[in-house]
Parts: C-alpha cells; structure tokens; sequence
C-alpha cells in the first residue's frame, strides 16, 4: 500500500460535476474535493491517475490553488487474493500524518483536508524528479547508507516520541484494522501455508499483539518513502496503530533482506544499508531496553520474510523458483532458531549476496 505523492501519472481526465457522472470513483473524489473546499461549487479540477498501491484510489489533483494528491480508500484491495480491508483506515491514516508531522515536520506531506463521507483525504503533491521513491534507489544502487541511517533515525525519533503516550494510544482504536491488513494476511495467511511452522508462527502474532507501546506507521517500506531535499518523507499510513515497534523495524529491514536477492549486484549496499539503520533507529530506543527491542525484531523478520513469498501480499519481483526456495529455507530455519540479534540474522542472509 502506499500514498502517491509522488508516484507516476497513468492518464488525465478532466473532472467537472457535469463531466463525470458516468464514473463514480472521479465523482466521488470531485465531491471529496468540493467537502474539503479545494474545489468550489462551479470549478473543475483536472485529476490524474497515479500508479503505484493496491489499497487506494489515488490521484494527482490540479486545482485552481494548485496541485494536491488525494487518496480515497478502497474496500477491496487490488492483490490475486481475496482481501478486504476496512474503509475507515483513511482517517487514521491522516491522524498519523498529524502525528508524525508535530515530531518530524518535514518527514511528512501536509495534510490539505478530509472528506471522512468520501473516506478520502487530500495532501500536498510531491514532485517525482525532487522526491524519488526509495524502492527505485535502492534496486539501480543510487542510494547510500546514509540514506538508510536517515530513514532509520525518522522511524526512530516517531516512536520515541509517542512511546507509552496514552492519549495518542487513544486517538489509534485500529486493533481490528491491523488484524485485518497486518497480522493475518502476512503472518497468519502464512501459517496456513506451513502447517509445521504454525504455532510459531501464531506466537509471533501473538507478542505483536501484545507490545502496545508506540505509534507504528505498518506498511514502513521502501515504495512508501521518498527521499527528500530535506531528509526522507513517509507515506501511506494506512495501517497505523499504536502498538509493537518491532512491526516496523522488521517490517522495513524485510526489503532490504529482499533486495539482495532482487538486484545481488547492488549487495554491499544493502548490507550497509542495513547496518546503518538498524544503528541509527536504535539510538532513540529508550522506552524499553534496546536489546529486547532488536531481539523481537530479529525473531519476526523471518516470519515476515516468509510471508513475502508464502502470504497474501507475494514480493512481486521475486519470480525465480530457486530464489523463492532460497528465501524459505532461510526464513523456516531462522523461524525454529531464533537469531540473538539482527546483525546476525544479516550475517547469515547477506553471505555471497544471497540466502543461505
């Protein structure tokens, strides 16, 4: 899932109350636009499909203010899968740009409006050629640790920052959305695939339920941060809910772990890359011990990485047959011996660039 704020356009379509009437999705973001007041009764706005996200319709809107993005949560996510997802997660996914924007201002785009009938919310548009996606630096190897140190310090300080707050506890009642989008269709999905990693499986969903501590962003991935002028900027919150940091953490370390097998050239980078998160994010670990934090990670990483081959969301860029064997090999003996810590799950992973 992920925000376009800076994905690539598909078509134009001009869009006017009159226009539009035959296409529901556009009229409903034309009234989006007209609640929110970015468009007045009589003027038009010119919305462009983005590519890019399999949870949302979303649009680059050129309004007579400007251009904005808008995003309006679908109730059916676009995977082979059946999977559904409550439409209510719009709103939480603005909240959490709220959030996130008062800790690390320029992490986030600026929330523009809401349109909670619609489920649809505007923000700022980031231009493609000032803020590329990550996703596309790291697989051409135009990134640099440094980079990953930054992305690794803004998730960091986000947590920090809203550690063991009950009132911004209180503002993510999203259990039941992160069930739905998280927990199940990755660990649990997974699980029925491998009856003999069930129970492991289902231990781990467990402790993610029961680390409520932080503000976790759920879908942290690399084609949902752009890397700014201005330092690393975060998209697609979606799956916010106030719970587990390991989620995060594991969940972002997971495309890093993938990438090697995705591009092997590029994999000191990765390795480095890597390292040099993992460091930066542990140095705003004070909520708990850092040590039980990093451990949690390094036992979900490898049910996480599994469920990118085996669960409801498949990596789409890992075809190969033997490199998926690869990936589930590794991941199935990780899952029955826990590794002591993350630079020893990556020692093992980055070894001649691929999984063994």
């Amino acid at each position: 899932m992920r925000s376009a704020a800076g994905a690539r356009p598909t078509r134009g379509r001009q869009a006017t109350g009159a226009s539009v009437s035959h296409d529901d999705d556009v009229a409903t973001i034309v009234d989006a636009l007209r609640e929110m007041a970015l468009v007045g009764a009589h003027q038009s706005a010119r919305l462009t499909p983005l590519a890019g996200g399999v949870s949302s319709a979303i649009y680059r809107a050129d309004l007579p203010s400007g251009v904005a993005c808008v995003k309006r949560a679908l109730s059916r996510l676009k995977v082979a899968a059946e999977w559904h997802a409550p439409v209510e997660r719009s709103r939480f996914e603005a909240e959490w740009m709220r959030v996130a924007g008062a800790l690390v201002p320029r992490a986030v785009p600026r929330i523009l409006g809401e349109a909670p009938r619609q489920r649809a919310f505007a923000m700022e548009y980031l231009p493609p050629e000032r803020y590329p996606v990550w996703k596309a630096q790291l697989r051409d190897g135009r990134t640099t640790p440094d980079d990953a140190a930054a992305v690794g310090a803004t998730l960091g300080r986000i947590h920090a920052g809203t550690a063991d707050r009950p009132e911004v506890a209180a503002r993510f009642p999203t259990d039941a959305i992160f069930e739905a989008i998280r927990i199940e269709p990755y660990l649990l999905a997974t699980a029925s695939v491998h009856a003999d990693l069930a129970a492991r499986l289902n231990d781990l969903a467990a402790s993610v339920r029961a680390h409520k501590r932080v503000l976790v962003h759920g879908d942290f991935s690399p084609k949902n941060i752009l890397l700014g002028p201005d330092g690393p900027v975060v998209l697609d919150a979606e799956c916010a809910w106030y719970g587990d940091p390991a989620f995060d953490l594991a969940f972002v370390l997971n495309h890093l772990l993938l990438k090697a097998v995705w591009r092997p050239e590029h994999v000191d980078l990765y390795r480095m890359s890597f390292a040099a998160m993992v460091g930066a994010y542990l140095l705003n670990v004070a909520w708990e011990p850092s040590e039980a934090l990093e451990r949690r990670t390094a036992a979900l990483l490898p049910g996480l990485l599994l469920a990118r081959v085996d669960g409801k969301s498949p990596v789409e860029y890992v075809t190969d047959a033997a490199d998926r064997d690869r990936i589930r090999d590794f991941a199935r003996h990780h899952l029955l011996r826990p590794p002591d810590s993350l630079a020893a799950l990556a020692s093992g992973w980055f070894d001649a660039g691929r999984p063994r």
